[in-house]
C-alpha cells in the first residue's frame, strides 16, 4: 500500500518534534506534523521554559537586603509586569520559531492545525483532508484541570498565569504539586500575597519526606500562608475579588485563585480509543517499552502515556521510537534514576529513591545534614540547605540523592550520573571535596544520620 507519509506525528512539542525531524533529516522519512496550537508545546509555551524565566525574575526580590550585607548600596524598585510580559512572549516567539525552522529544514511538511485518527494508518485535519501513513505517532501532551469544586470556573489554570493583563496583589494557588509550590514561590517573589492550600499533610507528595519539609519550612519563612490538610469548600466572584471558603471554615478575598491540582492527557476527541488503542482509567495512552499501542501502527510519548511527565523524558523517548521504527533497533526507554529538579524556592533537586521508598524494601543508611550557607549566613538571612543520601547497607550503593539548596538542579544533573552509575558511599567519600561550595558535605558526610528499613 501506498501512503502519503512513512510518519505522521500528532503534536508538535519537544518529543513530537524531536521524532519527526530525526525521522525526516537523519533517516530519509517522509513526515509530517500537525499541531492545533503552539510549535514547541508546553514546555516551551505553557510550561518549563517561562516558568523558569519567572523563577529567575523573582529571584531578585532579595537582592537588595543581601547586596547590602555586602558592602553595597542598591536600591530596587517595583516589579514591572508589563514589562517583563513583553519580553517573555518575545522570547517563545523567538523559541517557537527555532522549532517551526528544525522541522521545515528536515523536511517535515507541517499543518497547523488539529488532527485526530480516523484509522490504524489515516489521520483527518481539521479542514477535512485526510492524510495516510504507515505509522501514526501520538505526542499530544497534557493539559490542566480544573476540580469538581463549586465556583471553580472562576480560578485560573496554569496555562494562563503568564496572560494575566496584571499581576494579583493576592492569589490563592490550590494544590500542592511541584506546579503549586513552584509558583508560590515565583508570585510571592513577585510581590504578591500568596495563599497556599494543600489538601495532604505536606506538599510535594511522592518526594522525600524530609527534603519537602525542608521546602515547606523555607517556603513559609519567605512569606507563603502554606496551610495543609485545607482545600476550597466554596467560591463566588464578590465586590473586590473572588470569596473563598476553606474546608476548614475560613474565608477570605483573593484577586486571583490558581488551580494547580492535577494534569490530564490529550486524548479527549483524539479518536484513539474507538480503534481499540487502550487508554488507562485517566485517558492516557497505555504503551509497550518501545511505545507502541495495541495497534501496531500507532505509537504514543510523552505526556499523553503518562509514564514520567518531563520534557527530556518525551524527546528520549522520540529518539527511541526513532530507533525502533526506523533504524531496526529496538530501542526500550530507560525510565530509572531519571534526575529532576523542581523549582521552589529554595530548589530541590532528587535522583533516586527517597528515604521512605527505599527503607520498604531494605535496610538504609541516612546521610543528611541541614545548614546555612555561606552566603546567607554571612548576610543574616535565615535560608537553610538539604544534603542527604539514602545508601543501601548491603550493596553500600547510593540508591538516591536529595538536594535542597540554590541551584539545586544544576547539582542533581551531575550527582545523578554518579547514582545512575551504581556509585557506592565510599565512591562518594573517595572523590575531593569542592571547597567551599554547599556541594562539598555531599561527599564530606561520613556517619549516617540514622538507619532506617
Amino acid at each position: 500500500m501506498n501512503f502519503d507519509f512513512d510518519l505522521f506525528v500528532i503534536g508538535g512539542g519537544s518529543g513530537g518534534v524531536r521524532a519527526a525531524r530525526v525521522a525526516a533529516g537523519e533517516n530519509g522519512a517522509k513526515v509530517g506534523l500537525a499541531e492545533e496550537s503552539r510549535y514547541g508545546g508546553t514546555c516551551v509555551i505553557r510550561g518549563c521554559v517561562p516558568k523558569k524565566l519567572m523563577v529567575f525574575a523573582s529571584g531578585y526580590a532579595g537582592i537588595e537586603a543581601e547586596a547590602g550585607a555586602y558592602g553595597w548600596d542598591v536600591t530596587l524598585g517595583d516589579f514591572n509586569w508589563d514589562r517583563f510580559k513583553v519580553k517573555l512572549h518575545a522570547e517563545l516567539d523567538r523559541l517557537e520559531g527555532i522549532y517551526r525552522r528544525l522541522l521545515s529544514n528536515s523536511g517535515v511538511e507541517t499543518f497547523d492545525q488539529r488532527a485526530t485518527v480516523k484509522d490504524a494508518h489515516t489521520v483527518v485535519l481539521a479542514d477535512g483532508t485526510e492524510k495516510t501513513a504507515k505509522h501514526i505517532l501520538a505526542a499530544v501532551g497534557g493539559r490542566p484541570t480544573r476540580p469538581d469544586t463549586p465556583g471553580a470556573e472562576l480560578g485560573i489554570v496554569s496555562d494562563d498565569l503568564f496572560d494575566l493583563p496584571e499581576l494579583p496583589k493576592s492569589i490563592l494557588i490550590v494544590g500542592g504539586g511541584y506546579i503549586a509550590s513552584e509558583f508560590a514561590g515565583v508570585l510571592n517573589g513577585l510581590g504578591t500575597k500568596v495563599t497556599q492550600f494543600y489538601r495532604g499533610d505536606q506538599i510535594l507528595r511522592g518526594f522525600d519526606d524530609e527534603a519537602r519539609g525542608v521546602v515547606a519550612e523555607q517556603m513559609i519563612e519567605k512569606g507563603i500562608d502554606l496551610q495543609v490538610n485545607t482545600n476550597v469548600a466554596d467560591m463566588e466572584k464578590r465586590e473586590g475579588g473572588i470569596w473563598v471558603k476553606s474546608t476548614n471554615g475560613d474565608e477570605a478575598l483573593f484577586d486571583q485563585v490558581l488551580f494547580a491540582t492535577g494534569r490530564a492527557p490529550n486524548t479527549d476527541g483524539l479518536g484513539l480509543e474507538a480503534l481499540g488503542v487502550a487508554l488507562d482509567k485517566g485517558g492516557a495512552v497505555e504503551v509497550t517499552p518501545y511505545s507502541q499501542t495495541a495497534v501496531p501502527s500507532i505509537y504514543a510519548i510523552g505526556d499523553v502515556t503518562n509514564r514520567v511527565n518531563l520534557t527530556p523524558v518525551a524527546i528520549r523517548e522520540g529518539m527511541a521510537f526513532v530507533e525502533t521504527v526506523f533504524k531496526s533497533n529496538p530501542t526500550p526507554v530507560d525510565h530509572d534514576l531519571i534526575p529532576s529538579a523542581i523549582f521552589t524556592q529554595p530548589e530541590m533537586g532528587t535522583v533516586g529513591m527517597g528515604e521512605e521508598e527505599a527503607a520498604a524494601l531494605e535496610r538504609v543508611e541516612i546521610y543528611a545534614t541541614t545548614f546555612k550557607p555561606m552566603q546567607s549566613s554571612f548576610a543574616g538571612q535565615p535560608d537553610r540547605v538539604l544534603m542527604k543520601l539514602v545508601v543501601s547497607e548491603a550493596t553500600r550503593k547510593v540508591l538516591g540523592c536529595h538536594i535542597v539548596a540554590p541551584a539545586a538542579g544544576e547539582m542533581i544533573q551531575l550527582a545523578g550520573i554518579a547514582v545512575k552509575m551504581g556509585a557506592t558511599k565510599e565512591d562518594f567519600d573517595r572523590t575531593v571535596a569542592v571547597h567551599p561550595t554547599m556541594s562539598e558535605e555531599i561527599v564530606t558526610m561520613k556517619t549516617p544520620t540514622r538507619v532506617v528499613g
